[in-house]
């Protein structure tokens, strides 16, 4: 048993046991005293190797620093906040969101004013229209009964993805990709997390949508009395004013993507400021007209090449 112990001690596989617990436990400066010579470090990302570990992590490092992902170049400029206006961990997925009254979170993207919703895991950034393209019928036209379907296609699907998608200059459409948006109905009373659960019951992929409920709750700063949809509406006209995303310029209620479980022809909307209610966010028909943010995913791939997020000097992006 001893000849076994003492074998296994002096086998690669236990200097890699300990190596990693070393370098789990009190920093990667130890784990290189450990490491044996005769193993090769291979960074598949910049084809280098390194007989040390401490070799291979700096290679990796040095990769990781250099990167151009546009979304990690926004990580590395906004400090990360959980009070005010700013760029907020997300809780229930992996994303950061920007909320309060007006955070820096503007670029320019199609050679027009656009702002960041939320910065993705994997460096992807998703944008919504500093400004509206105008009133629409989310699905069907005034006075025709339909439904609140996103893929049937819904009306505003078919514009959005074809004729306006179309009208983009050509940057702009290589910066977007197709991706996956949740477009499940939700209940009114439910928490947050069931919420985003929900509308993540039903998933489309293309290029150009709308923002969801949940990320209209997600951009703002006042949590504790802002965060469902019935703690927003009982207090909307506090809550309208610590969303960037909610704004006086709206005439007609701002839709979302997202539909009401409890009727088959309406969606959530943002009620304009011509509304008794202006600022609640409450189910509206589908039928009617209703003002429209674009909302796209832009590549993990563009960089950014100046701008620090203000009004005044907006992100610009290569």
């Amino acid at each position: 048993m001893k000849s076994k112990i003492k074998k296994f001690i002096n086998s690669k596989l236990f200097v890699f046991i300990i190596t990693s617990l070393v370098f789990s436990t009190i920093g990667v400066s130890a784990a290189t005293y450990f490491a044996s010579s005769q193993v090769t470090y291979d960074n598949k990302t910049s084809g280098l190797q390194s007989t040390d570990v401490q070799g291979a992590i700096d290679e990796l490092y040095k990769e990781c620093k250099t990167s151009s992902i546009g979304g990690i170049q926004i990580l590395e400029k906004v400090p990360i906040v959980t009070t005010g206006d700013g760029l907020y961990p997300d809780k229930y997925e992996c994303r950061y969101f920007f909320a309060g009254t007006n955070p820096n979170n503007y670029i320019i993207f199609n050679n027009e004013t656009w702002r960041i919703i939320s910065v993705e895991c994997d460096g992807i950034i998703k944008i919504i229209k500093d400004e509206t393209i105008g009133a629409m019928y989310w699905n069907g036209s005034g006075g025709s009964a339909t439904l609140n379907n996103w893929t049937m296609p819904a009306t505003l699907n078919t514009y959005l993805n074809g004729t306006y998608y179309n009208g983009l200059n050509v940057a702009a459409k290589n910066q977007i990709i197709s991706k996956d948006w949740s477009i499940g109905s939700v209940i009114r009373n439910n928490n947050l997390s069931d919420q985003i659960n929900d509308e993540k019951t039903k998933i489309w992929n293309d290029k150009v949508a709308l923002i969801t409920a949940s990320e209209y709750l997600r951009s703002n700063s006042n949590q504790n009395n802002c965060g469902t949809l019935s703690k927003y509406n009982n207090n909307y006209s506090t809550c309208k004013n610590t969303t960037w995303l909610y704004s006086t310029s709206y005439v007609q209620n701002l839709y979302t993507l997202t539909p009401d479980a409890n009727q088959s022809d309406h969606v959530f909307a943002i009620f304009g400021y011509t509304n008794q209610k202006a600022g609640q966010i409450n189910d509206y028909f589908v039928k009617y007209e209703g003002a429209i943010r674009p909302v796209v995913y832009i590549s993990s791939e563009i960089q950014i090449t100046g701008g620090d997020g203000s009004q005044s000097n907006p992100y610009t992006i290569k």
